[in-house]
């Protein structure tokens, strides 16, 4: 098991990429606590999933762009588990609108949730980290933030944009005990992604090499990989998941 012993905080893990994350790191050894933010149920069944798997688990409510929510969190998650070693920042939204149509309130947050929200959960967890001479930070963005911007998500892609410097500034700020990389995944077959015309999915996964979506399981692997010892080498990368898309 290549994260027996450790404890992962995992944002937005009631679906999708964090949800595919929280699980495949229990069954990698991992003690999780599975953050979210609107769906009591998902993150309960979640619980049962690791519950399942025989490691600790605890859900814990927390809109991640109020800086006193990801305080407490932080503080719940140390005392339940002593630490955190390992934080995957996921939790994101967006809002698919044309982009003279999208309003500064909707600007905001989406800022505040994929960009600050990340910075202030690294704020909380970071020091314990540093202190302990020990820390893995996996930040989730998006080839959006990247060279795949949409005029309907450019708030969206500005904020995963901020996210990839967000990522080599706390790379250089934490190291050498705390290593902090960035995942950017292409299309990937999540909730987020339902609501988009079927046609334009299928006009997607044409210019995608394989052919296809990625599964949150697949993206999930990635993070498992940075979260590990098996990169101990990789700091402040980016690593870019999509398929092969062109």
């Amino acid at each position: 098991m290549k994260l027996q012993g450790k404890v992962a905080l995992v944002t937005g893990a009631s679906r999708g990429i964090g949800r595919a994350t929280a699980v495949l790191f229990a069954k990698e050894g991992a003690d999780v606590v599975v953050n979210y933010n609107t769906s009591d149920k998902q993150a309960e069944e979640v619980v049962t999933d690791i519950e399942k798997i025989g490691r600790k688990v605890i859900a814990v409510k927390c809109d991640v762009s109020q800086e006193s929510d990801v305080k407490k969190m932080v503080e719940k998650t140390i005392r339940e588990f002593g630490r955190i070693d390992i934080l995957i920042n996921n939790a994101g939204i967006v809002f698919d609108i044309p982009l003279f149509q999208k309003t500064v309130e909707q600007w905001k947050k989406t800022i505040e949730t994929n960009l600050i929200g990340m910075f202030l959960c690294a704020k909380y967890v970071a020091p314990d980290m540093v202190k302990r001479k020990y820390g893995r930070i996996v930040n989730i963005s998006s080839t959006n933030g990247i060279d795949t911007y949409d005029p309907t998500s450019i708030d969206y892609d500005a904020s995963k944009a901020g996210v990839i410097m967000l990522t080599k500034a706390l790379a250089q700020e934490l190291a050498p005990y705390v290593i902090v990389n960035s995942i950017a995944p292409g299309w990937v077959d999540t909730d987020m992604n339902k609501d988009l015309p079927e046609d334009f999915i299928e006009s997607e996964k044409k210019k995608i090499a394989l052919r296809r979506l990625a599964k949150p399981e697949e993206i999930a692997k990635v993070a498992l990989f940075l979260a590990s010892d098996d990169a101990t080498f990789v700091n402040g990368s980016v690593v870019v998941a999509d398929g092969g898309y062109r």
